[in-house]
């Protein structure tokens, strides 16, 4: 059975889209930065991962493609690159700051003139400024000091928010191995285990049916951490009545999709179920609105005036939906200030989160926007669990 990946030409066609936005814009060179947390953009167009270092690409407008790498990173981005350019740099190297005093390490106006990049007025777009490190800018204005360096959001947005079918797959095959890990750590949820052993079962699960890691950092969270919209599993002890936050996530070929559900270790209080439930009549809310032509705004303000309208404005953390594929949570996000439309083929997480005053819970899952409505790619979530111990 063939492993469910993006293909070698769908690398290519990427960065050919990406140069013909470049030359649009009328940008001399393109050029993205990542790092191991958020290795998105310079796998998009690579499929080179960091560790340790960081890494960049660069794309002209004519096509050519270089990705950059740390020192220690030459041989294995060798090994994994779709991208044949590679280049080496001390600006890519990893936090420990190491000199490296034997190496030999080229700078951007090197890179660049072998790209084809001449002249020192030229106009340098980079795609992802959050991402793009102080040494990295320092040797950038070094090698280019007369350059015009230009934020573009845009560029990267508008090529990953809509997705291949190939790109579904390895979100749907994500989904597939989160569902199995989700149920599995259920069955073992219990008064007297940690929230990180609960975690290691996830772990397993997923690595056994085919993840390559994982989609985020797997929340086990319990009673009061279940507050926090982002927070990591610890060693506390599960004990009765606790309610339980699950949001487990398995990588394939990049691609990170999350399930997300509450579980409680026996029956719920009168005041978690009415959190409960509401949480899910919001999630279900948001599903029924998603549909392509739908101004992402509208739909916002729908969800942020069914929280006021019910008496959870105070437990309002953010919108309905985020933008997902190769980082678990990426652009766009589905704020009351989003100005775009919906389209066929972009995928969002449904992430409904409340914060009560000594707990939360989020419901979580997958969809992938269609003319007519939306399509769940993963995590067939709504069923309320209360396990009787």
């Amino acid at each position: 059975m063939s492993r469910i990946c993006i293909p070698d030409y769908e690398y290519k066609e990427r960065v050919k889209r990406c140069a013909e936005l470049v030359a649009k814009k009328g940008y001399d060179i393109f050029l993205v930065n990542s790092n191991e947390a958020d290795y998105a953009n310079v796998r998009y167009f690579s499929n080179f991962w960091p560790l340790f270092e960081r890494a960049g690409v660069a794309i002209t407008p004519d096509g050519k493609a270089a990705l950059l790498v740390g020192p220690e990173s030459t041989i294995f981005s060798a090994d994994r690159s779709k991208i044949e350019n590679i280049y080496t740099m001390l600006a890519y190297r990893e936090s420990a700051d190491p000199s490296y005093p034997e190496l030999s390490p080229v700078e951007y106006d090197e890179v660049f003139r072998d790209m084809g990049v001449t002249g020192k007025h030229i106009k340098i777009a980079i795609g992802s400024f959050l991402d793009t490190s102080c040494e990295m800018m320092r040797h950038l204005k070094a090698a280019y000091p007369e350059a015009e360096i230009i934020e573009d959001k845009e560029i990267m947005v508008s090529l990953r928010q809509i997705k291949s079918e190939n790109e579904l797959a390895c979100i749907r095959e994500g989904f597939r191995i989160v569902d199995l890990a989700t149920q599995e750590v259920i069955k073992n949820l219990r008064p007297g285990v940690t929230e990180l052993a609960m975690v290691g079962i996830a772990q397993r699960v997923i690595y056994e049916n085919g993840a390559e890691y994982e989609g985020l950092p797997m929340y086990v969270f319990s009673e009061a951490s279940t507050r926090h919209a982002i927070s990591r599993p610890s060693y506390r002890t599960l004990g009765k009545g606790d309610i339980i936050q699950l949001n487990l996530s398995a990588k394939i070929d990049g691609y990170s999709p999350s399930i997300g559900l509450p579980v409680c270790l026996g029956k719920l209080t009168d005041e978690k179920r009415r959190y409960v439930e509401f949480c899910l009549q919001a999630h279900n809310w948001t599903v029924d609105q998603i549909k392509a032509g739908v101004l992402a705004s509208d739909i916002a303000k729908g969800f942020y005036k069914l929280y006021c309208d019910n008496g959870y404005k105070d437990a309002y953390v953010y919108g309905p939906c985020h933008g997902t594929g190769m980082i678990e949570v990426e652009a766009p996000w589905m704020e009351t200030t989003s100005d775009y439309v919906l389209q066929p083929n972009m995928t969002f997480q449904v992430d409904t989160f409340i914060s009560g005053p000594t707990f939360g819970l989020r419901w979580e899952k997958g969809i992938v926007v269609t003319e007519n409505g939306c399509e769940s790619t993963g995590g067939n979530i709504g069923k309320i669990y209360e396990l009787d111990f």
